[in-house]
């Protein structure tokens, strides 16, 4: 009975060690290391110049016969356009959360706010504030709604939030495209050096 439980638990112990193997991320396709270009190429049933140019495909999405996902520098694109969206965004959101607050202690505080706002491209106006207890705010799609100054802190917290979340993941997306990236032009040059390696063993061959 003990030698079944310690039997269990080293089994365990082992899967728990044993490295989980990835085989996407968010649609974006894991890039199998090649070990054995000889093998590869003929499980592929392809031949050096095709497995080339699916390697090429597949990093740098030059031909369109690939699956989106697979070409991985439109993937890269895509993400990094991203990323500066919301790169963008977050300052922006933080600066509404700063003028909502500063809103909110001038009127505890029976202030007035003074502030400039433009009427026009280079024309400003100054404007005074006072007592105001709603703010509205843009939510895109030249859409603009009215809250009271709680409800919209509250949201643009939310979206500070989500947003922050967002940058986090496409950060983490990023960094395993480019692992993905790094393995695909490893095993095009194994590919390249595998089919060199090959065309000197038989011009040496032909020699001899």
């Amino acid at each position: 009975m003990a030698a079944a439980a310690a039997s269990s638990s080293s089994s365990a112990a082992a899967a728990a060690a044993t490295p989980q193997v990835v085989t996407e991320r968010r649609g974006i396709p894991a890039a199998s290391f090649v070990e054995d270009v000889e093998t590869y190429l003929r499980q592929a049933g392809l031949d050096v110049n095709s497995g080339l140019a699916f390697l090429q495909e597949s990093w740098q999405g030059l031909l369109s016969s690939a699956p989106p996902a697979r070409q991985y520098k439109i993937v890269e694109m895509k993400l990094l356009a991203q990323q500066r969206d919301l790169q963008a965004k977050i300052p922006d959101i933080e600066k509404c959360l700063d003028i909502v607050a500063t809103l909110q202690a001038k009127k505890a505080l029976g202030e007035a706010l003074t502030a400039d706002f433009e009427l026009s491209e280079g024309i400003y106006s100054c404007a005074k504030i006072e007592d105001t207890d709603s703010v509205c705010l843009w939510l895109g799609a030249n859409v603009m709604l009215e809250y009271s100054c709680d409800e919209a802190n509250a949201l643009l917290k939310k979206n500070l939030e989500n947003a922050k979340a967002s940058l986090e993941v496409l950060v983490a997306d990023l960094q395993f495209l480019r692992d993905q990236q790094t393995i695909t032009q490893v095993t095009i040059a194994r590919v390249f050096n595998w089919d060199v390696h090959q065309r000197r063993s038989k011009q040496a061959i032909k020699e001899t």
